[in-house]
């Protein structure tokens, strides 16, 4: 038995999402190991988590309420990742990719969230 949420492709892209983020955070000194490296993970896998367990939920305006902070999530790993890259800790360009996932991770649970009654 599959889980609702493994079958949705919000769920897969966050949780590529999240990977891309782990990997770019190991790059960052270990200085910020209990701060940006930390906020920027647990940020990261939020959204996934989110929306994994929001389509557990028992009503439609819950499991919104749910996606809705995935999103929220997105918006503060997107904060962390312009730190980071003010800091040096990522380039411009692993910025630009990180940021069009983001971009298209946030337009598609925003248009998944309409498809909910």
């Amino acid at each position: 038995m599959a889980f609702r949420f493994e079958n949705l492709e919000i769920w897969q892209l966050a949780c590529n999402f999240n990977d891309k983020l782990h990997l770019i955070t190991k790059k960052f000194p270990k200085s910020e190991l209990f701060g940006l490296t930390s906020d920027l993970n647990r940020s990261g896998i939020s959204i996934p988590a989110n929306i994994a367990e929001g389509s557990g939920s028992n009503s439609a305006p819950e499991f919104k309420r749910y996606l809705g902070i995935a999103v929220k999530s997105l918006f503060e790993s997107v904060s962390h990742m312009f730190i980071a890259k003010k800091r040096n800790y990522i380039n411009e360009s692993e910025f630009s990719n990180l940021y069009s996932d983001a971009e298209l991770l946030v337009k598609k649970i925003k248009s998944f969230i309409k498809t909910i009654n």
